[in-house]
Order: C-alpha cells, then sequence, then structure tokens
C-alpha cells in the first residue's frame, strides 16, 4: 500500500512539474455511474490582440451534457478565479461575427475571456456537467502563444500591365487594433502539371498587396493569403477562401 501511495505522489509532482511549461492540456473526468463521459476538446485563440480572447470546443453529438462551467484565472501570484462568458452554438455565429473556419456541422460552444493581462499565465478550466458525473478539461496559456488572427478577406487577383499580376486583400474585420498591432501577410498560389500539385508561398508583406511575375499564359492558379501578428505573435491565421484565376493566353 505505501508503494503505490509513493508512485501516486511521484506522478502527481511529475505533473505539477509540468505547470511551468508555456502551455499544458490535463484532462479529468469523475463519474457516479459506470459510463465514460466526454471531456471538452478546448482550444483557445486570441483573434485580435491583446482583446479578444476566446476558448472553444464542440458539442458532443451524443448524450451532451446538461450544462457547462467555465472558469479562468492567473496561475501565478493570488490567483482570483473568474467565470467567463459562455455563447452556446445556436448563437455563437451572430454573436462572434468571425470567419471561422470549423466546419459548419461542428457545433462549437465558445468562452470569451475580456481583459486578459500581457505576458502572463492564465489557466482556463472547462467543465462538462452531466447528471452521472463531470469531465473537466485544464489548459494553460499565455496570450501571445495563441494570437491567430481571422483570414484576410476580399482577396481578388487583375493583371497589373503586359506581364505582371496583381493579388490585393483587405485585413480580417475581427483583427481591431491594426494601428497598434499591425498584420503581416503571405501569399501562397498553387497549379497543377500533370496531376502534380505545385504551390509557392510569398511574403511577409506589410502591405495589402503584391505584384507577382512569371505566371504562365494558360494555366489555371489558385490564390490565397495568411495574416499574422507583424511580429510574429502566435501562429498564421488559416488561410483565406481561394481566388481562381486562368492566366489569359493573350496578352492581357
Amino acid at each position: 500500500m505505501a508503494a503505490m501511495f509513493g508512485s501516486v505522489c511521484v506522478s502527481v509532482t511529475l505533473l505539477m512539474c509540468a505547470l511551468g511549461s508555456q502551455a499544458l492540456d490535463l484532462l479529468r473526468a469523475t463519474a457516479t455511474s459506470g459510463n465514460p463521459l466526454s471531456t471538452p476538446s478546448v482550444h483557445c485563440r486570441c483573434t485580435s490582440y491583446p482583446n479578444v480572447t476566446l476558448c472553444s470546443w464542440p458539442e458532443p453529438s451524443h448524450s451532451p451534457p446538461t450544462h457547462y462551467i467555465a472558469t479562468y484565472s492567473e496561475r501565478l501570484g493570488q490567483p482570483v478565479t473568474k467565470h467567463c462568458h459562455l455563447i452556446p452554438p445556436s448563437s455563437s455565429s451572430s454573436a462572434l461575427n468571425s470567419t471561422s473556419s470549423s466546419p459548419k456541422s461542428e457545433q462549437l460552444w465558445h468562452c470569451q475571456l475580456p481583459n486578459l493581462k500581457l505576458l502572463t499565465d492564465y489557466i482556463v478550466n472547462v467543465t462538462a456537467v452531466y447528471s452521472g458525473g463531470t469531465s473537466s478539461h485544464l489548459s494553460s496559456f499565455m496570450l501571445e502563444d495563441i494570437v491567430k488572427p481571422d483570414p484576410p478577406v476580399n482577396v481578388r487577383v487583375s493583371p497589373h500591365n503586359i506581364r505582371n499580376w496583381m493579388v490585393e486583400w483587405s485585413p480580417p474585420d475581427t483583427w481591431t487594433n491594426l494601428e497598434i498591432f499591425p498584420l503581416k501577410y503571405q501569399i501562397m498560389y498553387q497549379w497543377e502539371i500533370r496531376g502534380t500539385t505545385k504551390s509557392v508561398r510569398l511574403g511577409p508583406f506589410e502591405n495589402t498587396k503584391a505584384e507577382l511575375k512569371g505566371l504562365t499564359p494558360g494555366r489555371v492558379y489558385l490564390f490565397q493569403v495568411c495574416a499574422e501578428e507583424l511580429l510574429g505573435l502566435g501562429k498564421c491565421s488559416h488561410w483565406s477562401s481561394p481566388v481562381n484565376i486562368t492566366i489569359p493566353r493573350t496578352k492581357p
């Protein structure tokens, strides 16, 4: 018995050491019945640094919980636990006004975490409450690590002069601090040769347009753009909706 408790203590100690990393994912479930409970799969993203942070998870397609409890706190110092604002799937699209890339068939819950501090570790706890018990997902993150804008919008491609083409786009509407926290962009264009897809990535660009040279007449190209915080915080957005252009064989 003593050996068993010693093993448990070692496991707990190692788990607490893992809390020192920049990100962690802990899963825990407590069931009063013998049936396994579905644990929320939570992903947090800052869609507009530093003011808009969302944590999201899909609603289980079978046997959903009766409700969720979502809280957050600072990991160090004297943490004060706060409840984040829950947004159910039925009202997510209108409430968030986001160009999320999640499948339309996936029902996502969201919770909004307002006014987070810069360079601060946070812990988020999302608990699914079932009639037979609870199941929780505990995540830790620093705001700067989860920055990920929505994709650029209104991507368009047009002839610029005799040989070159211009790709232009608009920043995502959900990024609200362009003057203080500018974005940079990458362009990807693709084409096929004998059934094999070729691609080129260009950038980063600080402007919202770029001139492309050397495109082959008669070839079909697919253009997409992604957005990233100027200093490289977090990750680049998902790629924008594709735009297909056939380069005419005659001079534009």
